[in-house]
């Protein structure tokens, strides 16, 4: 297991933050838009296009459907994976500047009324 990670790169900025959790509700389309939506707005975020949202719709495992989703942000981007049958997210944030990761989980976890979560920021 990698524990350590080497900073090949010390003069190029990088936040990374992965949440992960079980959400209540349940989840399509228009709801991962949502999300990107809001976490953009309390987090001061600028997108530079609109988010992909695909789904296997029965492509694949039955336990891997759900959606996988990506909006490109003017300082890199937010990818989305959600498993709809075990109400699971993983999600990570990927930026060239500083945030508040703590803001971030706690938009997180109250959009998606997460019933547990964890995160690790890198």
């Amino acid at each position: 297991m990698v524990t350590y990670m080497e900073n090949l790169a010390p003069n190029l900025k990088r936040q990374r933050l992965l949440i992960e959790g079980f959400f209540a509700g349940s989840v399509d389309e228009t709801r991962v838009r949502d999300y990107f939506a809001r976490i953009c707005e309390k987090m001061n975020f600028t997108a530079y296009g609109d988010p992909i949202v695909v789904s296997p719709k029965g492509l694949g495992k039955e336990e891997n459907q759900g959606y996988d989703a990506f909006l490109p942000l003017i300082d890199s981007g937010i990818s989305v994976y959600i498993w709809s049958g075990s109400k699971f997210f993983s999600i990570i944030f990927y930026t060239c500047k500083d945030f508040d990761a703590d803001k971030v989980v706690e938009v997180t976890k109250s959009f998606w009324k997460s019933t547990k979560t964890a995160q690790m920021s890198f």
